[in-house]
């Protein structure tokens, strides 16, 4: 057994023994306590043996072009109604901007000219969703490790926290807002990238534009979409919910490592 098939059945086990078998990472999560308790003790678990098995800096796999999905089905947000996005959206984002903020010596506000004239990287990879779909599709975007480095990382700085322009509920409190969060390791990867085309298209906004993030060594609701703002961070617990990502305060586990 694989290390990602021996996650994959402590997902399943989890939910199973709950009655919660709809996984769905852009659907409702159920927060049945048993459900969110069994996933908690076997987060610890699956993320040792991953890290121990299994290489962090290893490539996933690409493809070729002809393995690219004919469909591949936009999930979670696929047009967001948030008011600060729909404005960026209405003027074609010409007047949006990324912020990289946070544990960094230079803070940065790059506009989509600037983030396509970065160090970049087109790959054909395969989308791995938790529901248990898979598609492939050719990426392009900007190198995310550069681009730190071009912000200067504070020593103190561990994880990047991904602040998208999605809401998934409305929610007095805002967290319903949309974020995710990696470490450096993910960061650094020659993979991750800040994606601005799908496809030798210009991102569709119901797979994330004007930016998604592309970790391909990790499930699909890391990818966190429609990022208006990158913040270094030395830790994410006053975050939403302290766990460092929408569906990871819902129940998911942070590391989703495949």
């Amino acid at each position: 057994m694989t290390p990602t098939t021996h996650r994959r059945g402590w997902l399943q086990a989890a939910f199973a023994a709950t009655g919660a078998l709809a996984l769905g990472a852009c659907d409702r999560i159920t927060n049945a306590p048993q459900a969110i308790g069994f996933l908690q003790k076997a987060e610890g678990l699956t993320r040792r043996a991953q890290r121990l098995m299994v290489d962090r800096k290893a490539l996933a796999r690409e493809f070729g072009a002809a393995d690219i999905s004919s469909d591949f089905k936009p999930n979670g947000s696929i047009d967001p109604t948030d008011a600060d996005y729909v404005a960026l959206r209405d003027k074609g984002f010409a007047d949006y901007r990324l912020v990289v903020d946070g544990l960094v010596e230079r803070p940065l506000s790059l506009s989509l000219a600037d983030i396509r004239a970065l160090a970049s990287r087109t790959q054909i990879t395969r989308h791995d969703c938790v529901e248990g779909w898979s598609s492939i599709a050719r990426w392009q975007g900007a190198r995310l490790g550069p681009l730190l480095d071009k912000a200067g990382l504070k020593k103190t700085a561990r994880y990047l926290v991904f602040h998208c322009g999605d809401s998934l509920e409305q929610t007095l409190d805002g967290s319903g807002q949309y974020y995710e969060s990696i470490d450096l390791i993910d960061a650094y990867h020659p993979q991750t990238i800040l994606a601005y085309a799908m496809n030798d298209a210009v991102l569709p906004v119901a797979h994330g534009a004007p930016l998604r993030l592309r970790v391909e060594r990790q499930l699909g609701y890391k990818q966190a979409k429609y990022i208006m703002r990158i913040e270094a961070v030395d830790d994410f617990a006053h975050l939403g919910r302290g766990k460092g990502g929408y569906w990871e305060d819902r129940g998911y586990e942070w590391y989703a490592g495949i």
